[in-house]
């Protein structure tokens, strides 16, 4: 007989969760080498329950923590035991792609699985035919990297050795990586190592949590979606190019609010391309369920129950749910923040006042890299203006929530110097409130690499609301010469790079600024 718990000892039990899933981060970034987690923190940990629904995250990257369901599917489908560690990155098999590895342990206090602790973790290099793994030009997941599918990293407690060395094998640095992926074993290890004591302190009592805590949250969004008014809610808008041509590439979506339940289906998107573009349907999901988030209560405990009450399609061979060996890395990363867009702008007819204009709709990926290193960035932007707030400048908008690389730690660790990182003013929309300022970075690689940048709204600007304007679209630019949204070439020593992000769009007509 499941236990009942009352509020106070629900609330007791869902922070002593969330505590576990964020002190399994502060392991995973302290234990790290790489700069890309110690620093910009690329990286997300979270709880699940036997069956593998999410009961509790740390709040990290949210492409990360959305997806992350589907892998945790995919290794109970491989018969995890006590003391297993699976690894795996195949987007076709739980991941999103190649570089966010994922590591999922079975927690086993005693005999049965009461759960999984998982770290997600981008890898600034895994093989493939670019260093940093995130080439412009890929036609086929097998050129961006080495492809994992469900495999046991650690076996009842020991070390697959042979494993490691297949993985050490195909990256540029292999010492970095093995260094990421041990902390990321000590990460889950300190997850199951907390679930344990835990359920010596609260028996049943804490299993019955799991359960409670979702449905908590179920309900706190289906009253949240009650509110907006019962519709059907269209919108489209497009990809520019997909690394192998420029040709816009659309993505439409038509959402349809009845009650408490949210509806998304994305018939009508086009194909899968022949570049990188294509994001895997748990991509997908992951963008939709970040909107839901955003225009819901925002105090919700973050778990499976705040999903439940949506459902998201997108038809099989679509750019939102590719067949392989479709190129699929900068679908992660870019078509995320589309399908975001997209999905605000068909709920703005619907609840106007929850639904912000857009921000810069980029992650604005910077990879520099050679044999021996792999830098690798997400540059920020501006966040689109609300109703009743500027957007803030110079901040990650979207599907991630990264933190740039200081200047010192970047030009410490890579042959690269910083000539540039500075506010990009008077590039948010102007409106009765003001979008965010993109940014601009720009650095001098100070011997011969190869640079890929993938990139969006160069042509289209991020749109403003409610009579907002649109904020400045973003630039590239390599040794003075601007270059497209989506480029890999290889650079000579001296070479600089120049990104100048997008800004955020504006809200409300200007003169409503003027007059207030």
């Amino acid at each position: 007989m499941t236990p009942d718990l009352d509020a106070v000892e629900l609330e007791i039990l869902r922070n002593q969760l969330e505590s576990v899933a964020e002190e399994m981060g502060e392991v995973l970034v302290r234990g790290a080498f790489s700069p890309n987690i110690t620093e910009r923190l690329d990286c997300s940990t979270a709880l699940f329950d036997a069956a593998g629904r999410l009961v509790a995250q740390a709040e990290h990257i949210p492409v990360h923590l959305g997806a992350m369901p589907e892998a945790v599917d995919a290794v109970r489908d491989e018969g995890p035991a006590p003391g297993d560690v699976f690894i795996l990155n195949d987007p076709f098999e739980g991941g999103t792609h190649l570089p966010d590895v994922t590591l999922v342990s079975p927690i086993v206090p005693h005999d049965d699985v009461v759960g999984y602790a998982v770290s997600r973790a981008h890898h600034a290099d895994v093989g493939g035919m670019a260093p940093g793994s995130m080439p412009a030009g890929a036609r086929e997941i097998h050129q961006e990297g080495v492809r994992i599918p469900p495999l046991r990293l650690v076996a009842d407690g020991e070390r697959q050795d042979g494993v490691w060395d297949l993985l050490a094998a195909n990256v540029r640095n292999p010492a970095e990586r093995r260094a990421d992926l041990r902390a990321q074993v000590a990460a889950n290890e300190r997850g199951a190592e907390r679930v344990g004591e835990l359920l010596d302190d609260h028996g049943d009592r804490l299993l019955a949590a799991f359960a409670a805590v979702r449905e908590y949250s179920r309900n706190r969004v289906e009253a949240e979606l009650e509110e907006i008014p019962d519709g059907t809610y269209p919108a489209s808008d497009v990809m520019e190019g997909d690394g192998v041509t420029d040709a816009d590439i659309p993505i439409e979506v038509t959402v349809t609010v009845e009650g408490a339940h949210l509806d998304v289906d994305f018939a009508g998107t086009a194909p899968q391309v022949d570049g990188n573009v294509n994001a895997p349907l748990s991509v997908a999901k992951s963008a939709v369920y970040y909107v839901v988030r955003c225009v819901t209560d925002p105090d919700v405990p973050p778990n499976q129950g705040c999903y439940d009450p949506v459902s998201v399609h997108a038809p099989p061979g679509s750019l939102l749910n590719p067949a392989p060996p479709a190129a699929v890395v900068g679908g992660n990363v870019e078509t995320s923040q589309r399908v975001t867009d997209v999905v605000f702008r068909a709920l703005a007819d619907a609840a106007p006042e929850r639904v912000p204009a857009a921000g810069q709709g980029t992650m604005n990926n910077l990879i520099v890299g050679g044999p021996s290193f792999s830098y690798y960035e997400t540059i920020g932007g501006g966040m689109g203006a609300t109703s009743d707030a500027d957007g803030p400048s110079g901040i990650q908008v979207g599907m991630t929530n990264t933190l740039n690389t200081p200047v010192e730690a970047l030009e410490a660790a890579y042959p690269l110097r910083v000539e540039e990182y500075s506010l990009r003013h008077g590039s948010g929309g102007a409106g009765a409130h003001r979008g965010g300022d993109g940014l601009v970075r720009e650095v001098s690689v100070e011997t011969a690499a190869t640079v890929s940048l993938l990139t969006e709204r160069r042509r289209h600007a991020p749109w403003g609301l409610a009579g907002g304007e649109d904020g400045a679209t973003g630039r590239n630019v390599v040794d003075g010469e601007p270059v497209g949204a989506k480029v890999t070439r290889d650079v000579a020593a001296g070479t600089t790079v120049r990104v100048e992000t997008p800004g955020g769009g504006g809200y409300g007509d200007v003169d409503a600024a003027d007059d207030s």
